[in-house]
């Protein structure tokens, strides 16, 4: 099959075109034909080794990333039930054990799959899975009641403009906290009660007249001195979700308690998010999409402005 290759860590001239094996399909595993891949801000860290041994696993090389993707069922293994060959399918994965999704074929865990909802088209589909599944915890986490106020810090970005969705959903209201102009139209047109500029906008003011009596939560899902400042808005009751991997983080810690979490990405989690996206007008927002062989653009877009996500067209 065709893949995107690294044969050492390092910089966006070390992702290479070539032809390897298919993935062996274990027993319990799904091999998916790829459509759409994501490609994500982590997809950078790990193309440069720091990702290298944090999973206990040994990294080998060629090396294929891509943690998301969508596609169709090309085989399953034999303990395998519940799908079948040809439908449309998301799965979510980790790239240092099995290779990721910069492929024309990935294999799966059968736990870690999901049918695409009929309304999602395949391309977003692609995109969102870790993203999704990220937020989607954060806001288990948090177990606000609808009318609780909440800050999405980040809210133009990957995880950030699927929580506002998700969170709208259940009838909290949102304070999103976006990264430019398109960031700030973003965040309004998906939902969100009230939107400001983090670049440029009081965060603090503007969180004080939303919740004069402080904000109940908050998910941050980009750090830095202008997050962890704008924390303080958030009642000392309160709670803040902060996914792992978002960084820095903070120096002072804010009076709020702030709990550090992973996100779900089992099947149980994946049916909830289906349910959801089936009930709802969730979507993806898609800066660009980038055809597989342009994978160095891609990658240097990930250092550019962008809103949404970027996605790889595989197939």
């Amino acid at each position: 099959m065709n893949a995107i290759v690294l044969d050492r860590f390092g910089g966006v001239d070390e992702l290479a075109s070539r032809r390897i094996p298919l993935p062996q399909v274990g027993d319990d595993d799904v091999l998916i034909r790829v459509e759409f891949a994501g490609a994500a801000s982590w997809d950078a860290v790990e193309r440069e080794g720091h990702y290298d041994g944090a999973f206990g696993v040994a990294s080998t090389f060629p090396y294929v990333l891509g943690w998301d993707a969508a596609g169709t069922v090309a085989a399953l293994g034999r303990n395998v039930t519940g799908f079948d060959v040809g439908e449309r399918v998301y799965a979510s994965t980790n790239p240092v054990q099995r290779g990721g999704f910069y492929a024309e074929y990935g294999v799966v865990e059968a736990e870690f799959v999901a049918r695409v909802p009929d309304r999602l088209p395949t391309e977003q589909a692609g995109a969102m899975p870790w993203d999704a599944l990220t937020a989607l915890g954060g806001l288990d986490l948090l177990g606000l009641p609808q009318g609780a106020t909440l800050m999405v810090f980040g809210a133009s970005g990957g995880v950030g403009h699927m929580a506002v969705q998700l969170a709208r959903h259940r009838g909290i209201r949102v304070l999103a906290v976006a990264s430019g102009d398109d960031g700030v139209a973003l965040a309004r047109r998906l939902g969100a009660d009230e939107v400001v500029n983090g670049r440029k906008d009081d965060v603090l003011a503007a969180a004080s007249q939303f919740a004069p009596d402080g904000l109940d939560a908050a998910l941050v899902t980009a750090g830095g001195e202008t997050a962890e400042r704008s924390l303080r808005a958030v009642k000392s009751s309160g709670l803040i979700a902060w996914p792992n991997g978002v960084l820095p983080l903070p120096v002072t810690p804010p009076s709020a308690k702030v709990s550090y979490y992973d996100g779900d990405i089992t099947r149980a989690a994946t049916d909830r998010l289906n349910a959801i996206i089936e009930a709802s007008s969730f979507e993806v927002h898609l800066a660009r999409t980038f055809p597989l062989e342009n994978v160095k653009d891609a990658h240097r877009a990930l250092d550019d402005h962008y809103v949404g996500k970027l996605a790889l067209k595989v197939g």
